[in-house]
């Protein structure tokens, strides 16, 4: 191959005269480009928000956890400013703020409810097909563009996270703007400075919703744009610092703010050991996320090529059972097209700019890759939406790029190992969920088969011929996808573990779409085994979950859950009861009564419910429901519990402030044992719920999932309450009255 110069991008045409109004300008678009162009572009934008928006309230309040920060930013500026878990400002979420703002900020316009929560995620998913968009066709053509946004609406985990209330979707938005700045500023030197600070500024409220991943693609966008930008060395290294102050101050004004902040007037930083943000950044969500080494997690420790607690690591991470339908669809046509691209260009001029974005989506692409596989720390199969729009750029713009070059044969003939390997990938993916639409897997296989044979002779054929084969290559490529791209849609998601494809929830089979997490070592649950915890709170079977002697969870006792059963005090096998004592279990759903305003299973349950709340909430019964709204107003917290997950289910049903002992996991070292006991001394907080992460209150031991704590934790006020306090049921749910002391 030799390089192309790529000057006339596809879908040009001669100028047509300009149409009068706004309206048929904003239907035209540029008069330069083919009529199709900017109708097919809205129309792509209209048809990813119309799929991203089907059956939304399905997945309720989504991730409880945020979604209770959501609510108490919708009352309280104080809970905007600092992410707040609740109105009163006990503790923080275990992330900086910055994803929580829009959807709190829809809550006070509009209410609190799944689609103001929700709606927020899916217009964020919207522009970034739009960004990416236009990212691509600024050098690549319409046709690139379309292609890109198409596979990026159409990645199963984009439809999931944009749906979705966790940060990834404001951070895969802000990653996509700050590309697409780079690309403008690698495009000129006069105005170069204005797009790198721009640049600078979308990194910086990057990690002001995810930390240290907003950061990963840096090294990659600066060592390009170092080397290929036009202008002199001094130019381009004085920019890129300019660059860099910018995104010091977009990121640095709410760090300092909190650093500086009074901790005994502001809320404790959740997941941190030491109240700092600091801390949280560089541990618990920096390093300890690398190596594994997290203070306060559930646990970590990747296990190389032989697996671990997060699954296996290593160089098929991004291919294995749990992960591979969630992205990795076009994967290998991403990585092919990207050494093509780089072969096509490779005598290009040091400034060009085809050449450039190649290295620079491509360069997101490996190291978020890399980074991704080898993580030893938490890792979550959502976590992959980073990668969507890399992938996505590379495969739109390589395709156009050897379109271009199709009378080549080593181009033709890259096109069409391009699509034979993608036609097979997905035959193999699918061929993981066997009973789940059969006749799909040969259908793709046979299209991808014959669409490569006729792009193998694109060169040399009728243009409409090898049109005919490349529109047939890109449909068996996008089958897959777009089937599990469909099931993800139809159905609800709810927990902290979600994933996409037929399996629907967080934890199901062990398909694509299916494989879940696998705690601890684990095979996932339910749908592998029995959860641990059968009556008695005896380890089950099959699904048990390794992580000490015997195959118990951590912290508990030949295969019990800490505190020897089910927080709430029963045990989960069966039909037996979640936490907060309220309805079996049915396909991984919680039963019992939703929160108000919303239908059973909108909520609360599916996707990850169960062991103790960590994955999901409880389930909020109306005289549990009742018993806390009665005198709300005179308590700072109608409740504490053990635990954000379950602490968000009681707010969320009373949109009262309920205190989350501990934080996510119940961990954290807030509030102390004698600041807990001066809460209750003030008249603070009426309830104590047992039932938290922790693992019910005193009788069975009171422990913690994931440890830590330290002195003060909730083990020693679970206790405490127990010691001091009747034990009531309200409902199925056990309750602790703190304004009436034994």
């Amino acid at each position: 191959m030799t390089s192309t110069s790529l000057a006339a991008p596809a879908g040009a045409a001669p100028a047509a005269p300009p149409r009068s109004g706004p309206l048929a300008r904003l239907w035209r678009g540029r008069a330069e480009d083919a009529r199709w162009v900017r109708p097919a572009f809205l129309g792509l934008l209209a048809v990813t928000t119309a799929l991203y928006l089907w059956n939304l309230s399905a997945s309720g309040y989504a991730n409880s956890f945020y979604s209770a920060a959501v609510q108490a930013g919708g009352e309280s500026w104080k809970a905007f400013f600092f992410g707040s878990l609740d109105a009163a400002n006990a503790i923080t979420v275990d992330k900086p703020p910055a994803a929580l703002w829009p959807m709190a900020l829809s809550v006070r316009l509009f209410g609190l409810g799944s689609w103001q929560i929700l709606v927020p995620e899916v217009l964020m998913g919207v522009a970034t097909v739009a960004v990416l968009y236009a990212a691509v066709r600024r050098r690549f053509g319409a046709d690139a563009g379309l292609i890109a946004g198409a596979v990026l609406a159409l990645t199963p985990v984009a439809a999931l996270m944009f749906r979705f209330n966790n940060p990834d979707a404001l951070l895969a938005l802000l990653m996509t703007v700050a590309v697409y700045c780079v690309l403008r500023a690698l495009e000129e030197d006069r105005g170069a400075a204005k797009w790198l600070v721009w640049a600078g500024v979308a990194f910086g409220f990057a990690f002001l919703a995810k930390t240290l991943q907003a950061f990963l693609i840096l090294p990659p966008l600066a060592l390009v744009y170092g080397v290929c930008a036009p202008g002199g060395i001094g130019r381009r290294i004085g920019r890129l610092a300019l660059a860099g102050l910018a995104m010091l101050v977009s990121a640095g004004w709410w760090v300092a703010l909190v650093e500086l902040w009074p901790a005994s007037s502001r809320p404790y930083v959740g997941g941190s050991q030491n109240n700092s943000f600091l801390e949280l950044t560089f541990g618990y969500n920096g390093l300890g996320r690398i190596n594994g080494d997290e203070t306060g997690s559930v646990g970590g420790g990747g296990g190389g090529m032989g697996g671990g607690r997060w699954g296996e690591t290593g160089i098929v991470r991004m291919f294995n059972d749990s992960v591979g339908g969630q992205i990795s669809w076009l994967l290998p046509a991403a990585l092919i097209l990207l050494v093509a691209g780089l072969v096509v260009t490779r005598r290009a001029p040091r400034t060009d700019t085809a050449r450039a974005a190649f290295l620079v989506w491509g360069g997101s692409l490996l190291i978020t890759l890399a980074v991704f596989s080898f993580m030893a720390g938490i890792f979550h199969e959502y976590y992959t939406v980073a990668l969507a729009p890399y992938l996505a750029a590379l495969v739109g713009m390589g395709a156009a790029v050897l379109w271009e070059e199709r009378t080549r044969l080593l181009a033709s003939a890259a096109l069409a190992v391009t699509v034979a390997v993608t036609a097979w990938w997905g035959w193999t993916l699918l061929g993981r969920t066997p009973d789940w639409l059969p006749w799909l897997r040969w259908t793709v296989l046979v299209a991808g088969a014959v669409a490569a044979l006729g792009l193998l002779c694109a060169g040399r054929v009728d243009r409409r011929l090898g049109l005919g084969a490349a529109g047939l290559g890109l449909a068996a490529g996008l089958a897959g996808p777009f089937a599990y791209t469909l099931a993800t849609v139809d159905a609800g998601h709810q927990g902290s573990i979600v994933t996409a494809g037929p399996a629907g929830g967080a934890m199901g089979g062990r398909g694509p779409g299916g494989g879940g997490m696998r705690m601890f070592g684990g095979e996932g649950f339910p749908g592998g085994g029995q959860m641990p915890g059968g009556p008695g709170g005896q380890g089950g079977q099959g699904g048990q979950m390794p992580g000490g002697p015997g195959g118990q969870m951590p912290g508990g006792q030949g295969g019990q859950l800490p505190g020897g059963q089910v927080p709430g005090g029963q045990g989960v096998q069966g039909g037996g009861q979640l936490p907060d004592g309220q309805g079996g279990t049915q396909g991984g759903r919680p039963g019992g009564t939703p929160p108000q305003g919303m239908a059973r299973g909108e909520g609360f349950g599916g996707g990850g419910g169960g062991m103790g709340g960590l994955l999901n909430g409880a389930s909020v019964g109306t005289e549990a429901k009742s018993a806390l709204l009665k005198d709300a107003d005179a308590y700072t917290w109608v409740a504490a519990t053990v635990g954000a997950q379950n602490a968000a289910s009681y707010q969320l049903a009373t949109e009262k402030p309920v205190m989350a002992i501990g934080g996510f996991n119940g961990s954290d070292p807030s509030p102390t044992l004698a600041q807990f006991q001066q809460y209750v001394a003030d008249g603070k907080i009426h309830y104590f719920i047992g039932g938290g992460e922790g693992g019910g209150t005193g009788e069975g031991g009171g422990g913690r999932m994931g440890g830590g704590g330290g002195p003060g934790g909730n083990s020693e006020i679970s206790t405490w309450v127990a010691e001091n306090f009747e034990k009531v049921t309200v409902g199925n749910a056990t309750f602790y009255d703190l304004t009436a002391a034994e």
